[in-house]
């Protein structure tokens, strides 16, 4: 489903729009670009590059789009201060965001994903199991400075969980299975 959504994967039959665009209207160039401009991702594994500083792993989507670049230098000073901004906002203390990523704990890594999802402001921001190594605490302050964040930064926010702890956090829970109709016609044939 989230790979529909960002247009990794191109369904069979029907259509999967972003911002009025549908995906298997656009070449997989088009499509990469329109992701890297619309799409703020937070991987389950984080996917951030361990030998980038959290500040430059958070400021790698403005390298590959110039809309998200745009929208990051009319929130701040410099790409460097809109970064700044992103990693406090995610609760994360100055004196990490120069490390590595692979020296920082698996909840910093987890903060700094999300902010690299959130800056330049993209319209959709979809989160793959993101509280899934936090415990309860860290699992809500994470969840109130991401929906925070979202809200300030104007983003739609797709978060999946296996944690039904979290639903009553969001204005709308959608069972996947009542949603897989392609599921039940399969059952239906056995």
């Amino acid at each position: 489903l989230l790979s529909l959504l960002a247009g990794v994967l191109l369904p069979q039959s029907g259509r999967v729009a972003l911002g009025g665009v549908h995906w298997g209207d656009l070449r997989a160039t088009a499509r990469d670009r329109h992701r890297v401009d619309h799409v703020g991702y937070i991987f389950q594994q984080f996917n951030l590059l361990p030998y980038l500083t959290a500040l430059d792993n958070v400021l790698l989507p403005c390298r590959f789009s110039a809309r998200r670049r745009e929208a990051a230098a009319r929130n701040a000073r410099s790409l460097r201060a809109e970064g700044q901004h992103w990693l406090a906002g995610m609760g994360l203390d100055a004196s990490v965001w120069e490390r590595p990523a692979h020296t920082l704990s698996v909840g910093q890594q987890q903060r700094v994903a999300a902010a690299r999802a959130l800056v330049g402001q993209p319209g959709l921001v979809i989160a793959d199991e993101p509280t899934s190594a936090l415990d309860e605490d860290r699992r809500d302050i994470f969840l109130d400075l991401l929906l925070s964040a979202c809200a300030a930064a104007g983003s739609a926010l797709v978060l999946v969980s296996h944690d039904r702890r979290i639903a009553q956090r969001f204005g709308r829970e959608v069972s996947l299975p009542q949603i897989n109709r392609a599921a039940r016609a399969v059952e239906g044939d056995t």
